[in-house]
């Protein structure tokens, strides 16, 4: 190739754009390698041009032909296109905020955006000769009237902007303003910001409101969510020991977090009740309802257990109520006999039935911290919580795990009873608990008169076994000596009649 060609202005530029756009195509995505040739592009196009008298930074003063104007307008265009592009590249390889990417993004991106509106001014000032100042100062005032025109939008593109640096919230988080608007957010972008609420629909909410709305976020910095409710007690007991049996239904919660520990406090005293507020916190904002009706429901059965009750706001609205419980209480003053009447278990035996169960219960009594019931031994008496609060713990490889909390009306011993297998842990009494022995073949007469409480106990024994599955795996269920299911099995231990009934979703899990 003769050295004429190789001096030539225009074969050179052309073969650095040819090496340029090759070299973009091996490299790839790789920004170091990138960097090195956007940085060898501009050098060498710098030093052609610099060569041929051509001098990208300043206008064109020359008067030469078409052809020549044309390719020194090209040359220089693509000179300062080449320079803002070693800007952007060296922006995107440094300019990094670390363990806050999208902040970095936002910023990177706001940088090239004025590299390359710096690099269209000088194409049009030393390209075109066209005096920038003047072409700003004309363009004010079509600026002026678009921004008036667009002021919505662009409020809430630079709240946008505000919000993404400051990142009150990310995608994910459950957030509520003070409007009561809330939900999950799923998506956002300049403009707004996409909420998924609790009836699963989505709701817009444009960035110049949230910018300016009192914003909390539900799941940041972490998951953990507290929760409070009201109880309004009658006070015919010591407020102290009211306040004492709100704490024994916040240490028999199994949903809500141990730590921090929960409170009980009483926040209100009149002739008519005491109000007691309970605060806890659970693992996330999906576990707040779960959680709220466990306590409701243990509220009910502690109150029972320590004969307490539920005050209305009027105070007198529980007089009938209370004078039809004091003829049941002065007809069967046994605690035997409430306990039983307040067991689902138990509540499709006659009234009948129920007090010949009670004359046959044993009382007995643990003081906090005994064990009640050793790990891996097989109880033979069925045994419901009269009061107080016990935990069942296992004890695995040196390590401790909480499998399950009993409080009043709940039942333990079932399985060794039932199938003569071993219980999964220890069960300790975290308070003063008084529980209320069934023995084995009280339990057996009473379900040949009734078989249906067959069914009953097999629910209640599967979901357990159930629960420790999830837990430990297929080493805690009971051997499968027997037929299928729990029901069938318990039925064949007892001996108890097969009962048949309408056919209906099936409710026993298999063993």
């Amino acid at each position: 190739m003769s050295p004429d060609i190789l001096g030539n202005p225009v074969f050179q530029f052309v073969s650095l754009v040819i090496l340029s756009g090759a070299a973009r195509l091996i490299f790839g995505k790789n920004p170091t390698l990138r960097l090195i040739a956007n940085i060898a592009f501009f050098a060498l196009l710098t030093m052609s041009l610099l060569s041929h008298g051509i001098e990208p930074y300043a206008p064109d003063v020359k008067a030469e032909d078409l052809s020549w104007r044309v390719f020194v307008g090209l040359a220089k265009s693509i000179w300062w296109i080449a320079g803002a592009m070693v800007l952007v590249s060296s922006v995107r390889l440094f300019l990094i905020l670390e363990r806050k990417p999208r902040e970095g993004r936002l910023l990177q991106d706001l940088v090239v955006g004025a590299i390359y509106v710096g690099a269209g001014l000088s194409v049009i000032a030393y390209v075109f000769s066209v005096p920038v100042g003047t072409l700003i100062a004309t363009s004010g005032v079509f600026a002026i009237v678009l921004g008036l025109a667009l002021q919505s939008t662009l409020n809430d593109v630079f709240s946008g902007v505000a919000l993404n640096l400051g990142r009150p919230y990310s995608v994910g988080d459950w957030i509520v303003l003070d409007d009561a608007v809330q939900g999950r957010v799923i998506e956002t972008n300049w403009r707004s910001t996409h909420l998924l609420n609790n009836t699963n629909d989505v709701v817009i909410v444009p960035n110049s409101i949230l910018a300016k709305r009192r914003l909390t976020n539900l799941t940041s910095p972490d998951e953990i969510h507290g929760v409070s409710i009201r109880v309004r007690v009658l006070p015919t007991k010591p407020p102290s020991a009211i306040e004492e049996t709100m704490r024994e239904v916040l240490l028999s919660s199994n949903l809500i977090l141990k730590e921090p520990s929960p409170s009980a406090n009483i926040v209100a005293l009149d002739g008519n009740g005491v109000e007691i507020e309970l605060s806890f916190r659970v693992s996330g904002i999906g576990r707040v309802s779960p959680a709220k009706n466990e306590i409701y429901d243990l509220v009910f059965r502690h109150l029972k257990a320590d004969g307490l009750q539920l005050s209305p706001p009027g105070g007198d609205a529980l007089v009938d109520v209370n004078a039809a419980q004091e003829g049941l209480l002065a007809k069967h003053p046994g605690s035997a006999w409430r306990l039983v009447n307040t067991v689902p278990l138990f509540a499709t035996l006659t009234e009948e039935e129920k007090e010949t169960l009670a004359a046959s219960m044993k009382r007995q009594t643990f003081r906090k911290g005994t064990v009640i019931a050793s790990q891996d031994t097989s109880l033979t008496s069925l045994m419901v919580v009269r009061s107080g609060v016990a935990v069942v713990e296992r004890e695995t490889r040196g390590e401790h795990i909480e499998l399950n909390r009993l409080a009043p009306g709940d039942l333990f011993g079932e399985r060794g009873v039932l199938m003569g297998a071993l219980e999964p842990g220890n069960i300790t009494a975290l308070t003063l608990v008084v529980a209320y022995e069934i023995a084995k073949d009280q339990l057996a007469a009473v379900m040949r008169q009734r078989p249906s409480l067959a069914d009953e106990l097999g629910v209640l024994l599967s979901r357990r076994i159930d629960s420790e599955k999830h837990l430990f795996g297929e080493e805690m269920l009971p051997e499968n000596n027997h037929p299928s299911t729990l029901t069938a099995r318990i039925r064949h231990l007892f001996e108890v009649q097969h009962v048949i009934r309408p056919r209906t979703e099936p409710f026993i899990h298999e063993g």
